[in-house]
């Protein structure tokens, strides 16, 4: 009689020799235990281990296969290639992948399996940190905050200006003094992506952005945080896991985020960029008290009107996820409208009470320590702590990373 074959055996074979691997030489034959103790018991260390070696061969495969990919995704097309193959029927899932091939699953598999995160293919390229740079380039050249101008454009010019070429056209929904709010629909669901253009002149631009980085000061100004902890750093890029669960307007439950950040102060064209977006981490399973959202990017560029640390700088904060509420299109819309504005009103004031050396807040252009240990590159933070008041949050306040 024929037996089933054994898929699984035969991809850790094949893993095992594309590691370079020799196979294990036969065990010797033990006695059965006298005890009725199953034979091979105390081999799970071993079984462990192996799966890690083989979930970091498998990453370092499909990461480099992930790369060439990414490589010739640009050269066949760069942005216009992803809106077309957004547009192409990719929906929601295509258009936040940004041309990340999906081939990379298989090795992700394995690592979770062996419970490794594989940084390789997750960790935010400098592309990603560029393309963020030059949306902020262009916001600039139409933008009557930036350019101090009395006259306003043209509305149907400006919305054409601010999106890129061949992407959809923005739909201005929010004109105030210092900062201007759009949106544009994502095709095939039922949600939008936004984008806020404004100015402050009160705060400088290292104390805006060390407020929106330091987790630690975000649990004491942040009233809607339940935990916020960085669950790992990546050696290479300085790329950082954030484990973030945040309260949703009552009687929703919670939602938590686990998403992946870098950030970049470029002196030499006055920039400063914080790029983040959702991942998975074998750590951080699903807890069934809050609801996973998958589907999450963010983008905030920075420019100083002078220098980092004098008052004065413009933003761009790009922001789309997916809440998986059951509202409808036009709720889930006014409660974002309505909640990012406020986001960053708490996050200026954040910044106020650090300027005026209330609370002591890291600076994160400082220099970087040279990071020991840890050859999985593990964050050693502490624990967030449920905050005390149980308080129900407001109707449309939302949180955003």
């Amino acid at each position: 009689m024929l037996q089933p074959r054994r898929p699984l055996a035969g991809l850790l074979a094949r893993c095992a020799r594309t590691a370079r691997l020799g196979p294990r030489p036969p065990a010797p034959r033990q006695p059965p235990p006298a005890t009725g103790e199953r034979p091979g018991g105390g081999g799970g260390e071993g079984r462990r281990g192996l799966l890690g070696l083989l979930a970091r061969q498998c990453g370092c495969v499909t990461g480099q296969r992930a790369r060439r990919a990414r490589r010739g995704w640009c050269r066949s097309g760069g942005d216009g290639a992803a809106e077309r193959a957004r547009r192409s029927g990719g929906g929601w899932g295509g258009w936040r992948g940004r041309g990340r091939p999906a081939f990379a699953a298989p090795g992700r598999l394995m690592a979770a399996l062996a419970g490794v995160f594989v940084w390789d293919g997750q960790r935010i390229e400098e592309e990603e940190l560029q393309r963020s740079a030059e949306e902020m380039k262009r916001m600039e050249s139409v933008s009557s905050l930036s350019q101090g101008e009395c006259q306003r454009p043209d509305p149907k010019a400006e919305r054409e200006a601010v999106a890129a070429p061949g992407e959809q056209p923005w739909e201005m929904i929010m004109d105030k003094k210092h900062f201007k709010l759009w949106r544009r629909p994502i095709e095939g669901t039922h949600l939008y992506q936004y984008r806020v253009f404004g100015s402050y002149t009160d705060v400088t631009p290292r104390q805006f952005f060390n407020v929106q980085l330091d987790t630690e000061y975000r649990k004491k100004w942040d009233s809607l945080v339940i935990k916020l902890d960085v669950i790992e750093r990546d050696l290479v890029t300085g790329s950082e896991v954030i484990h973030w669960v945040t309260h949703f307007p009552y009687p929703m439950y919670s939602r938590d985020y686990v998403y992946v950040r870098r950030y970049s102060v470029d002196k030499e064209n006055n920039l400063m960029v914080l790029v983040s977006r959702a991942v998975e981490h074998p750590s951080v399973p699903e807890d069934p008290e809050y609801v996973r959202v998958r589907t999450y990017e963010s983008q905030m560029v920075i420019r100083p009107h002078k220098t980092f640390d004098e008052n004065g700088f413009d933003y761009l904060l790009t922001y789309s996820d997916n809440p998986q509420t059951v509202f409808p299109r036009y709720c889930v819309s006014w409660m974002v409208s309505s909640g990012m504005p406020e986001f960053l009103e708490k996050l200026h004031a954040a910044a106020l009470k650090a300027k005026k050396l209330e609370v002591e807040v890291r600076d994160y252009m400082a220099p970087r320590p040279l990071e020991s240990g840890a050859a999985e590159g593990k964050a050693g933070v502490a624990a967030a702590t449920e905050p005390a008041s149980d308080a129900p949050c407001g109707p449309a306040r939302l949180e955003y990373a």
